[in-house]
């Protein structure tokens, strides 16, 4: 380790920079999208129509049997064909990490809704509320509140995901951080602290969880 030269990533911090911005950007985007996406299969899931629960039911087993950087490939060559024009790699895999993780998002908002006590349910429909007006007034805000800690460890594991972006030629952060280990000849110094800035945050967000998981059991 005496050879390490901290000059390298020094000189490349901004390209670094742009790559790791697009990583949590990425990874901002498809948690709303994913989580908007998922709670609307839950919902489905959980409809008394069997046909609409069994749709939501298809989809998101097959989503979650399927190796994510397959769904990633299926959008990036299929989407620019269906539409008849390119859509451009970005937008490609926020689609396919959109629709991915919705179907794990999915499961967390059903598992929340189902924690709601029916008692809270059984209260509004006495009120004259409809099933809309107890989803959005009464259960989900309860349900998102016990899902938060859940949410954001699969927020964790979306971060760490978008590495495979590379695939479609994104330049992510761990992308950078190759481009510059090939480049300069350096690849001990670049593997090495793309890793603990992956462990910085990852570790962060996990301290977040702890922390709110704390809270609410005290």
């Amino acid at each position: 380790m005496s050879d390490f030269d901290f000059g390298v990533i020094a000189d490349n911090l901004p390209f670094l920079a742009r790559g790791l911005a697009l990583s949590l950007w990425l990874t901002f985007l498809v948690i709303v999208g994913g989580i908007v996406l998922g709670a609307g299969l839950a919902l489905m899931r959980l409809s008394t129509s069997r046909p609409v629960s069994l749709l939501a039911a298809t989809y998101v087993n097959l989503i979650r049997s399927i190796p994510l950087i397959l769904v990633i490939f299926w959008f990036y060559f299929l989407v620019p064909l269906a539409l008849g024009r390119p859509i451009g790699s970005f937008y490609s895999a926020l689609i396919a990490f959109t629709l991915f993780e919705a179907a794990y998002y999915s499961e967390i908002i059903r598992a929340g809704i189902q924690s709601v006590r029916s008692g809270q349910v059984h209260a509004g429909q006495a009120s004259g509320l409809n099933y809309w007006q107890i989803q959005r007034y009464i259960v989900l805000p309860q349900a998102f509140r016990n899902m938060i800690p859940i949410l954001l460890t699969q927020g964790i594991v979306l971060f760490q995901d978008t590495s495979l972006v590379f695939v479609v030629s994104l330049r992510d952060f761990m992308t950078t951080a190759s481009i510059v280990a090939r480049s300069e000849g350096r690849l001990v110094e670049m593997y090495v602290f793309a890793a603990l800035v992956y462990f910085v945050i990852c570790f962060s967000g996990s301290l977040a969880v702890r922390h709110l998981q704390k809270g609410r059991s005290s």
